[in-house]
């Protein structure tokens, strides 16, 4: 690395590597860890410094690293000056083990060392596992037992997951189709043989397809690709492995045709030909297309929850969205869907069955199978396949995200801009700043607050540049860019805290995976401090990238005496 920076740079070259001193040439790895110890030691106190006196949130999740060695992530989640909403990551520490009152030490000692008050802390948010989340002894309970007003909010991206995970696994149709899906990428994707198999096949039916004119041409238009399997821990990648075999329909049936033919053994000709039945029946057909439709629908939540710094009153506004769709779907969309079905069926030469003979039930008794046997087989797949899967994942996502429970995020709703302040309720305000956070205000304050709200709304609605904010993170904004913040200091000071509440810890699953592209097998020997220290400047690069060379050469100068001066 000197030596590429040497090349492009004469000044460099003249004072580096053979021209540099013989005891002082700062290329050793102790030295290349200080170096970055130093810059890594001045992100984290700018990040402490735009914290400030305010309050924060800690959002934490652990895994293990290549190591085998467990490892907690810390993410601070706060507004900074200019009022927008910041996620950073903060540090990462290794612990012995997972229990609650570990990693409530843990915390408690980066708090300490970085002069971080937990009587300033304003929000927890965990993925949900019992050690984080228990009402007694859980980490949530030991930090609320210090700082009553640290409200826990369960990760609504782990919400989400539980909930369409749980309604998959109620439906046995639709559990058992997943399997048949992951037999079918399995199989097709097991050698570089077969997927060379299906890129021709689909290169031959794009052809095809062109040809009678049902297929358009245009740059960047039908792309090749890849069957995508479904991951057991992101609900996100079984949409996308639904989507290509919808996609490569056709030209995975022809590959799994010319491995029932020319298989090298008879298990792969077997396995070939069960998965080719199963891919070519209307009812594998059929979960294919709704569980499309049901997961096209949520997958935006999905990819929302994932953000960075997402504010929970909008993360409620895409809960409710997605259950409206989702109703739409099962009260009028069977008409529609159906269509769809047939057309693909007819389209890959597919056999339809009478929608209207009976439905036969089988040999054997299942729970799966409708209780009446005097039943048509629309009303099979109707009733017992697409409103049951529906209702179902209506049902989880009713239960996990219910707003008439979560009563701290419903008071909330008041503060809402969106639609010109039409949930604005003075009361509820009050009644949020009474009952939730009485530390934050003095009494004097909570009076005062009635009648500013009052001036507060009659301005915001009138107003040019903040009448049609659609988001509490964009009001935020508006106040402090228009100084209206310092009018209506006391909304601003209770925005602030209510997006401290957190929406999800997408922050430090992405700091995992940035610690998996860092400790990687190679590299199993790094140590906490080294790890840490790489970790956050990749994550927060952007803040590292705003210090001179010069101020970071003056601190590294400053931690010892050097042999030569710098």
């Amino acid at each position: 690395m000197v030596k590429l920076l040497a090349s492009y740079n004469d000044k460099v070259a003249a004072t580096v590597l053979e021209k540099a001193p013989h005891n002082a040439k700062y290329i050793s790895p102790i030295i290349q860890k200080e170096i970055l110890h130093v810059i890594a030691s001045k992100v984290r106190r700018k990040i402490r410094e735009d914290i400030g006196d305010s309050k924060f949130c800690i959002l934490v999740d652990e895994a293990r690293d290549e190591s085998k060695r467990e490892q907690m992530a810390l993410v601070l989640r706060f507004v900074d000056k200019m009022g927008f909403l910041q996620e950073r990551f903060f540090d990462i520490v290794s612990v012995e083990n997972t229990c609650s009152s570990t990693l409530k030490k843990e915390l408690s000692n980066i708090f300490s060392h970085h002069a971080l008050n937990v009587e300033n802390l304003r929000g927890q948010g965990y993925d949900g596992a019992s050690n984080m989340r228990g009402e007694w002894n859980g980490l949530q309970a030991l930090f609320l037992k210090d700082c009553p007003y640290a409200y826990y909010v369960h990760c609504f991206a782990h919400r989400l997951q539980l909930a369409l995970v749980a309604a998959s696994r109620e439906v046995i149709l639709v559990h058992q189709f997943f399997s048949k899906l992951d037999l079918i990428v399995n199989i097709v994707g097991a050698s570089c043989k077969r997927n060379g198999e299906l890129i021709t096949a689909q290169q031959a039916e794009i052809s095809r397809l062109i040809s009678i004119d049902e297929l358009g041409t245009s740059s960047g238009a039908n792309q090749i690709g890849n069957l995508q399997r479904a991951g057991n821990t992101r609900w996100g990648s079984h949409f996308s492995s639904v989507c290509s075999l919808i996609k490569m329909f056709s030209a995975t049936g022809t590959v799994l045709q010319n491995i029932v033919t020319d298989g090298a053994n008879y298990s792969q000709r077997g396995d070939a030909d069960s998965a080719y039945t199963t891919m070519t029946s209307f009812q594998f057909i059929f979960i294919l297309l709704l569980m499309k439709e049901i997961m096209g629908v949520t997958d935006v939540l999905c990819q929302a929850l994932q953000q960075r710094s997402q504010d929970i009153l909008n993360a409620m506004h895409l809960v409710s969205t997605t259950k409206h769709l989702l109703q739409k779907l099962r009260d009028s969309g069977w008409d529609t869907f159906l269509r769809d079905v047939n057309s693909f069926c007819e389209s890959n030469e597919v056999e339809m069955p009478d929608m209207n003979s009976a439905y036969k039930v089988g040999r054997g008794k299942s729970i799966h199978q409708p209780r009446d046997t005097n039943i048509t087989i629309e009303h099979h797949f109707h009733f017992d396949i697409f409103l049951n899967t529906i209702d179902t994942q209506l049902k989880e996502l009713n239960c996990r995200f219910n707003e008439q429970t979560l009563e701290l995020l419903t008071l909330s709703s008041a503060l809402d801009p969106s639609d010109s302040y039409k949930s604005f309720k003075v009361d509820d305000i009050c009644t949020l700043v009474d009952k939730y956070y009485p530390a934050d205000f003095t009494e004097q304050e909570r009076m005062l607050l009635k009648f500013q709200l009052n001036h507060y709304h009659l301005d915001m609605t009138k107003h040019e540049d903040l009448c049609h904010l659609s988001t509490l993170t964009a009001l935020c904004e508006g106040l402090t860019s228009t100084k209206k913040a310092s009018v209506y200091f006391l909304v601003d000071r209770l925005i602030r805290l209510i997006l401290l509440l957190p929406v999800s810890t997408a922050t430090t699953e992405r700091a995992f995976s940035v610690m998996k592209l860092t400790k990687t097998r190679l590299r199993n020997k790094m140590n906490d401090e080294f790890l840490g220290d790489c970790m956050l400047l990749h994550t927060e690069r952007e803040i590292a990238d705003t210090f001179s060379t010069d101020s970071i050469i003056d601190e590294f100068y400053s931690l010892k005496h050097r042999k030569a001066q710098l």
